[in-house]
């Protein structure tokens, strides 16, 4: 077994707090791109994932989003759930946590949308990975975000994954201590 998956190095452990990392993927970039998929890592290890089902008036539609995320428009539609649905969701898997993300300017516009349309309130608050991480740790960060990537042999790029990803990267980089002396 994977000692990525393993309960016993997720949750509380070495006097810190795994956060719950959250991931949007979407039609594109811009002003009229809109969720299309949303996944959570929480502090167990437990993810969660979902497609979103475009609204009549979302349209917009990116190529290059497609070229990295895969999921089809066709699949949206067929096995999307609709946006109420999934705030709804969303608020009572979240509620009152405060989840990260890496990409925090897109992803909350992206809830933001969503949230919109479902015409409710998030539960829970959105805060940027950074805001939990040391400034000088980038360098740092990239090399074990690649190593992880390599470990859980992650073949698709989905919201679920990423979010695996991001937390399994998080941890060790706090575990490695290697920013101790700064």
């Amino acid at each position: 077994m994977n000692n990525l998956h393993n309960s016993a190095e997720i949750g509380t452990t070495m006097n810190f707090k795994v956060p719950t990392i959250i991931d949007l993927e979407a039609s594109g970039f811009g002003s009229q791109s809109y969720p299309i998929e949303v996944g959570f890592s929480l502090p167990n290890g437990r993810l969660e994932c979902t497609l979103i089902r475009p609204e009549p008036s979302w349209i917009h539609w990116d190529e290059s989003a497609y070229a990295v995320h895969g999921i089809t428009r066709e699949l949206l539609l067929a096995f999307g759930k609709p946006v109420d649905q999934v705030a709804h969701w969303l608020n009572k898997q979240l509620k009152g946590m405060t989840v990260y993300s890496d990409a925090w300017g897109h992803d909350y516009a992206w809830l933001a949308v969503l949230f919109d349309a479902a015409n409710l309130a998030p539960s829970f608050k959105l805060d940027h990975l950074a805001s939990i991480m040391p400034e000088c740790e980038s360098a740092r960060w990239n090399q074990l975000h690649q190593e992880i990537e390599l470990e859980l042999g992650l073949k698709r790029h989905r919201a679920s994954n990423d979010a695996l990803m991001l937390q399994r990267t998080w941890v060790r980089l706090i575990e490695s201590n290697q920013f101790a002396a700064v």
